[in-house]
């Protein structure tokens, strides 16, 4: 069990610095605008989308938040990040890292959830 909770609290750490640090950090910079604008979404799509990152990170690495806000905010991300896959490999193609990296995002994600249904006894369905 210990070694279950300690993949769970890295997984889940480098989700929150990968989705919830860095989109607060850099979410506002030239390079994210001009992403963004590349693959064809509106500006105003990138100040939402960060916001329910930043939010959803939060519900995820806070420790009080559980139950069905905390399935959301995994639901939420995970399609986020297949979305994101989608976008690059639409957009960039599949010789992009660009369009790969979601996907390696998207495996610590499934990582944290499921050692979080360990833990916490709840059934995954």
């Amino acid at each position: 069990m210990k070694a279950t909770k300690i993949i769970y609290w890295v997984t889940t750490t480098l989700f929150f610095l990968f989705e919830g640090v860095m989109p607060a950090i850099y979410g506002n910079s030239p390079l994210a605008k001009e992403g963004f604008a590349h693959l064809g979404y509106p500006d105003y799509f990138r100040v939402l989308l960060t916001i329910f990152k930043v939010t959803g990170a939060l519900v995820l690495i806070l420790p009080f938040f559980k139950g069905r806000i905390k399935e959301w905010a995994y639901a939420g991300f995970t399609f986020n990040l297949v979305s994101a896959a989608v976008s690059h490999g639409v957009v960039d193609g599949l010789s992009n890292g660009q369009t790969f990296f979601p996907i390696f995002v998207l495996l610590i994600l499934a990582i944290s959830y499921f050692t979080y249904h360990k833990i916490f006894g709840v059934p995954s369905k």
